[in-house]
């Protein structure tokens, strides 16, 4: 069973009252389902970011040799991150480090403008 199925599943917690018809069954699946999906897509377009630059992501527990980090880790090394205003003159994105600046990078532009202002 892949991470994210495990995690999601380990995760999401319903009562069984809820759970008394098929409708009720039916609507958690229809959220959780697009998310798996999107979280399953963001984790492979990680991992062959990462094959194709050669590079590795530290894991969970901090060791630098991640070849397949899952996208849960990367959310949780990403926290910490922060975003000052500056008035209404500036957004300036602190915590940034080179593991973060390296995973956008190698994510796309895109990525990298979201965190353009780094200090």
């Amino acid at each position: 069973m892949s991470g994210s199925c495990r995690s999601a599943r380990s995760g999401f917690v319903t009562s069984t009252l809820f759970l008394e018809s098929p409708t009720r069954i039916m609507a958690p699946m229809a959220v959780m389902t697009p998310c798996l999906m999107v979280y399953a897509a963001l984790e492979h377009r990680i991992r062959q970011g990462l094959a194709e630059h050669r590079q590795t992501f530290p894991d969970q527990k901090g060791h630098p040799a991640a070849e397949c980090p899952t996208a849960r880790g990367v959310f949780q090394f990403f926290t910490g991150i922060h975003v000052l205003l500056v008035g209404q003159i500036a957004e300036v994105v602190l915590n940034l480090n080179t593991h973060h600046q390296t995973l956008l990078a190698i994510l796309g532009v895109h990525y990298v403008d979201l965190y353009a202002n780094s200090g």
